[in-house]
């Protein structure tokens, strides 16, 4: 039995990483979660990732341009692995030891530059903190975390191999 190919294995990998956001705008939207500001970057670095293994499928390049998907994807993967991180670090400090981050994420980008921003996100904050959901005693962070590991892994894996033989 053969795996499928490079292409068919990048599709799947976009497909998963799409139904990851919109569970996670189902959280926000009918169940009424209100994601932090970490919350938010893990998101937009799933959609990256999933951007780089969509194109990765649909372009289906040789194996120097696989290649190169591939380390893209791993990176994209490495900046969430990073996010989710430091989110899960914010979250199993004691109780009211993070100070809050103060204003919505749109207001900052308003009034601070883009790094700045970036800098006061990762301090992370109270909101940052509150662990609003639990699926087999993890936090979504720490789901997040272990998704971000397997899909850099798969980032690799898929577009590093062989691609099998044509039958």
């Amino acid at each position: 039995m053969t795996l499928p190919g490079r292409r068919s294995l990048n599709l799947l990998a976009a497909a998963f990483c799409a139904v990851l956001v919109a569970y996670a705008l189902y959280q926000q939207h009918v169940l009424g979660l209100e994601p932090c500001h970490l919350c938010i970057f893990q998101r937009v670095a799933v959609m990256a990732v999933g951007g780089v293994f969509l194109l990765a499928g649909l372009h289906h390049p040789g194996r120097l341009g696989a290649q190169l998907y591939g380390v893209l994807g791993a990176l994209a993967a490495a900046v969430g692995l990073a996010v989710a991180g430091r989110h899960v670090w914010i979250q199993l400090q004691p109780p009211g030891s993070v100070p809050a981050c103060g204003a919505p994420l749109e207001v900052l980008f308003d009034v601070l530059p883009f790094q700045e921003v970036v800098l006061k996100v990762f301090r992370g904050g109270g909101e940052c903190q509150k662990i609003d959901w639990i699926f087999l005693g993890l936090s979504m962070p720490m789901w997040l975390l272990a998704v971000f590991a397997g899909l850099l892994l798969w980032s690799l894996w898929v577009n590093f191999r062989r691609e099998p033989a044509a039958v």
